[in-house]
């Protein structure tokens, strides 16, 4: 793996647990919203809104340069708009960089062949 496909992951692994967040944020402002006086509801929307478009910036240039297949990368699409999946997101995308700096450095040492 060559340091922008790193990089492009380690950026989407950063910005999901914020989505993930921000997320879940919003939708308890929704709640607060409608049973009390309080609307943090544009705030929060605007804050959300820019973190996933961050996102899917962000997926796209992995996506790109890692080439995925198409079900990965729908799955990282599909974990974006689910309230918690930012988080899922996240620890299956450090599993992914981790396995990619393993193979890197056994093909450094002579080990595979990969």
């Amino acid at each position: 793996m060559d340091l922008k496909t790193a990089s492009a992951l380690r950026r989407l692994r950063l910005v999901s647990a914020p989505e993930a967040v921000s997320f879940l944020v919003l939708l308890l402002c929704s709640v607060l919203k409608r049973t009390t006086d309080f609307n943090a509801v544009p705030v929060m929307g605007a804050v959300h809104g820019v973190l996933f478009v961050l996102y899917v910036l962000f997926w796209l240039d992995a996506w790109n340069r890692t080439k995925w297949s198409f079900g990965t990368a729908a799955l990282y699409f599909v974990l974006s708009v689910l309230p918690t999946g930012g988080f899922f997101a996240e620890r299956k995308l450090r599993r992914e960089s981790e396995n990619a700096v393993l193979a890197a450095r056994a093909r450094e040492e002579g080990i595979v062949n990969a």
